[in-house]
């Protein structure tokens, strides 16, 4: 027999464990993608082919709501576009236009097809050595359920500079989305991506960023309207001393799918990162998603690392898929680890309220609330984080009606 159906004799011995890959390996036949760091790249969406639903990457995504995204809208007339400050606002990029493409690769079919779909990529830049005191919003409106956008975004935070940048989602569309983020050495740049569309949007993105020597980067994804809505951040910790905070919000209705896959690339020396996603589901078929890759590699000597997700099931009939993983190519750092949790109500908690006085719907509604308050209160724009606050406020009061 071969060594693709049997185990080494050893292993039968003492039960140790057996590397599927490697006997696959043995055997000459193809070996699946086994960590994020190994998938594919390709700007072409036919390298990809339309997924079936099996792969790592889709296999907990419903493709079949997708598929409108599987070739080039060619335009972005499904969407309008408006910005608060014109002023950082560059040239549209073409093909090889730089920085286009400086840190971007596709890594599955939408992204390549947004990549194939934006002939002209939108370009903001914040000038080197400037601090803007004021975010800039971005405000992508959707034209209609039917209609179909790509876009690829730019955002570069220059040397030395500081800004805040939020992406607004909106109305209804099909919108496949790239957003390249080039933080420079010792830039700060918060980027902030809110999806709030309405029932019927379907928006994946790939968010892929580059943060230089002593920069930093809070990305924070956002995720409440839509059916289908699928945020990957992709951050490369490349400089010395750089710095990553990457935190999500979720709150899934029935039926709505809302997903996040993170990788977070600890590439130079002394970097650090901060990975914190929490999620509410309620209603029947709600779905969340969150994967978490962390890859600390062989050059991030001195590195700080941590990533977990938490999940509050608020119904019955909801499910929240929760994956972290983390690779350490080197024994020389800091500190690495990862959680997962996902759960109902504490019962504890609800009885500490009660027992002071505090009816049980009220109670439930407190610890919702401070539970993903966590996460707005990180956004540090006040107008926002009492938007968001309403809300959830909103969201708790559907689910008790």
């Amino acid at each position: 027999m071969t060594a693709a159906t049997t185990a080494p004799a050893e292993a039968q011995d003492t039960h140790a464990h057996v590397d599927p890959a490697a006997q696959l390996a043995d055997a000459g036949k193809t070996v699946p993608v086994q960590t994020r760091s190994e998938r594919p790249h390709s700007f072409d969406p036919a390298d990809f082919g339309a997924p079936t639903g099996r792969e790592v990457n889709w296999k907990h995504t419903p493709v079949a709501q997708l598929k409108g995204l599987f070739q080039p809208a060619g335009s972005v007339d499904g969407v309008s576009f408006e910005i608060s400050d014109e002023a950082f606002v560059r040239p549209a990029l073409g093909f090889g236009d730089a920085p286009r493409g400086e840190v971007f690769r596709p890594e599955d079919i939408v992204s390549a097809v947004a990549w194939q779909g934006s002939a002209e990529a939108r370009h903001i830049a914040i000038p080197a050595n400037e601090e803007v005191a004021e975010p800039i919003f971005v405000q992508l409106t959707g034209r209609g359920a039917d209609l179909r956008a790509d876009e690829h975004f730019v955002i570069e935070a220059g040397v030395n500079s500081s800004a805040t940048v939020v992406l607004r989602h909106a109305g209804s569309a099909q919108l496949a989305q790239n957003v390249e983020i080039l933080v420079r050495d010792g830039a700060r740049l918060t980027l902030v991506t809110v999806q709030q569309w309405q029932d019927d949007a379907i928006h994946a993105a790939s968010h892929q960023a580059r943060i230089g020597r002593d920069a930093h980067l809070t990305h924070i994804v956002v995720s409440f309207g839509g059916n289908v809505v699928r945020v990957n951040p992709n951050v490369e910790l490349d400089g010395a001393g750089a710095e990553a905070r990457l935190y999500g919000l979720s709150y899934a209705d029935a039926g709505q799918h809302l997903e996040s896959q993170v990788y977070l690339h600890h590439k130079g020396p002394h970097t650090t990162g901060d990975v914190l996603y929490k999620g509410a589901l309620q209603g029947e078929s709600a779905h969340s998603v969150w994967v978490g890759d962390v890859l600390i590699g062989p050059g991030a000597v001195g590195t700080d690392s941590y990533e977990a997700n938490r999940n509050l099931v608020l119904t019955e009939g909801a499910r929240a898929d929760s994956i972290p993983n983390l690779e350490i190519e080197t024994g020389d750092i800091l500190g690495a680890g990862h959680a997962s949790a996902t759960g109902r109500f504490d019962d504890e908690q609800l009885f500490y309220l009660q027992a002071r006085g505090i009816g049980e719907e009220e109670a439930r509604r407190l610890v919702v609330l401070g539970f993903l308050s966590d996460i707005v209160q990180r956004l540090g724009i006040p107008s926002l984080e009492a938007e968001l606050l309403q809300e959830i406020e909103a969201e708790l009061a559907a689910v008790s009606a």
